[in-house]
């Protein structure tokens, strides 16, 4: 029988509604079960195209004795992160507070007051890497709250104060200047990877879209241009049918962790696209098109909104759906087969777990040949099993998806863009609203819910004015104006100043 999650709209928690554990979304029924039964809370974190979160659903929260003693000793409560960013940065803070590390699946223990107090990310079912079992977890955790409560308690009040002093900083005695910037630069320029471009430790390597912007903007293009051509000839971007994954697991950006979110694509098709107006790069323009052209392929929806990822595994496998063996190629590509080996890469024994994750470092076929082998690709590629999709439309990435949109149809003079970002505004702005007119966070199969968040509402402001300069159509910026307006209305902090990230009537964290 289905947990309370099957009445959801959220695809991650729709996963989990068939799972032995009685798990409740996060709300008043699940605290309300705490307080009365005086039991902690463990608050399961993760997203639907999240990989880890699928092994430990298949690990533990599908096998009956580990369910057992969930339901016997905790309330259990899932949450969507994309859904509820102000339940995971709590939980996030409050583990990495604890000395762990950030991720997820995240799975925190709260008082019924909600007050964390032991959490971390993933336990796998017996010990392993220097992890213990998630079994031996659970039993400590509730040895603990019912022999030693005073100590919990203690900890999670401590934890509690700590976490909100650190949620207000010091004002500013002004707006930052020209010499924070130049800091920022220097930094960036400090942990520059030169060779492949990127910043930070070798791997794993995120692609950093805002530090990429951040450059171009300050006059300094080298390091991000550097960045944008390393990663659109790597594997990170997808070759066969464009588009970026989440993250590189090596300092090449060859292999990536293979989720494919909406955010991370939106903001890097604009960030090709800034590049290339600085550097008329070609290969610039043209990852700007086979981004989009993902997107739209992909991610969008007959109502004109736009999914929230494409998940990283496929048939229980990770990659699955997008790597190639040098066997395959052979049998697709005929006569292109050697051009297309020279330009991706590929080998015999590949580059992850036997088979090739497609890069383009290789010399370039000519035009017509390497559209061909893309199409013969992309046609074989679509007969194998999808990853599955997370088909919630969340108002911040919508924001996102239509400035890239609207900015790439007025740069490229590409008409259909423009149409596109019209239409998703008018989605957003027509669909994302409540009985009072209030910005909603997530929409699913003609539902939404959930109140908007600052980022909601910031980004959308962005969308409507980089719209109204792409179009000059009035309507964007009336909007822009209105949405701006409610952001001082209902999160300006009037004490601190700046902004909050949860409206004033939003309900009360810790």
């Amino acid at each position: 029988m289905p947990n309370a999650l099957a009445d959801e709209t959220s695809p991650y928690l729709l996963q989990h509604k068939d799972n032995p554990v009685d798990w409740l979304p996060w709300g008043p029924e699940a605290l309300a079960r705490a307080r009365a039964l005086d039991r902690p809370l463990l608050v399961s974190i993760g997203y639907s195209a999240c990989h880890w979160c699928h092994v430990m659903e298949r690990e533990s929260f599908e096998d009956i004795e580990t369910a057992a003693l969930m339901n016997a000793r905790f309330v259990c409560v899932k949450v969507d992160r994309e859904e509820r960013p102000d339940v995971d940065a709590i939980c996030m803070d409050a583990v990495q507070a604890m000395g762990g590390h950030g991720g997820w699946p995240l799975n925190v223990f709260l008082t019924p007051d909600q007050q964390p107090f032991f959490g971390g990310t993933y336990w796998p079912p017996e010990a392993r890497h220097g992890l213990p079992p998630f079994r031996a977890v659970l039993a400590a955790v509730a040895e603990a709250w019912e022999q030693r409560r005073d100590e919990v308690v203690a900890q999670g009040a401590q934890l509690a104060r700590h976490l909100a002093a650190s949620a207000t900083p010091p004002a500013a005695d002004g707006p930052p200047g020209r010499g924070a910037l130049g800091a920022a630069v220097e930094s960036l320029r400090a942990t520059f990877d030169a060779q492949w471009g990127g910043w930070g430790a070798p791997a794993p390597k995120f692609p950093a879209a805002s530090a990429i912007e951040l450059l171009l903007a300050l006059g300094e293009p080298e390091m991000a241009l550097t960045t944008l051509e390393r990663m659109a000839s790597g594997g990170i971007c997808d070759q066969v049918g464009g588009g970026f994954a989440r993250y590189s697991v090596d300092r090449t950006w060859t292999v990536p962790h293979f989720e494919k979110m909406l955010y991370d694509n939106a903001l890097l098709a604009r960030a090709y696209l800034h590049g290339w107006l600085v550097s008329r790069e070609p290969r610039l323009a043209s990852t700007v098109v086979q981004t989009l052209e993902f997107v739209l392929r992909e991610l969008r929806g007959p109502e004109g909104g736009f999914a929230s990822s494409l998940d990283a595994d496929s048939e229980g496998v990770e990659g699955r759906f997008y790597v190639w063996t040098l066997a395959e190629l052979r049998s697709l590509l005929g006569d292109d087969l050697e051009a297309a080996v020279a330009w991706t890469g590929a080998t015999a024994s590949g580059n992850f777990e036997g088979a090739n994750v497609l890069e383009a470092r290789g010399p370039e076929p000519p035009p017509g040949q390497r559209e061909r082998i893309r199409a013969a690709l992309l046609e074989a590629r679509a007969a194998r099993v999808r990853p599955g999709l997370d088909d919630k439309r969340l108002t911040s990435w919508n924001a996102l998806a239509i400035a890239a949109f609207a900015d790439a149809g007025a740069a490229l003079r590409h008409q259909e863009y423009l149409d596109v970002a019209r239409d998703a505004a008018a989605f957003v702005l027509g669909e994302l609203r409540d009985g009072e007119g209030l910005l909603l966070r997530t929409w699913k199969d003609g539902r939404a819910r959930l109140g908007a968040y600052l980022e909601d509402h910031a980004f959308l402001v962005e969308a409507l004015v980089v719209l109204y300069e792409a179009t000059f159509e009035p309507r964007w910026l009336a909007a822009a104006r209105e949405t701006a307006d409610a952001i001082l209305e209902r999160f300006a902090d009037r004490e601190h100043g700046g902004f909050l990230s949860t409206a004033s009537d939003h309900e009360a964290l810790v």
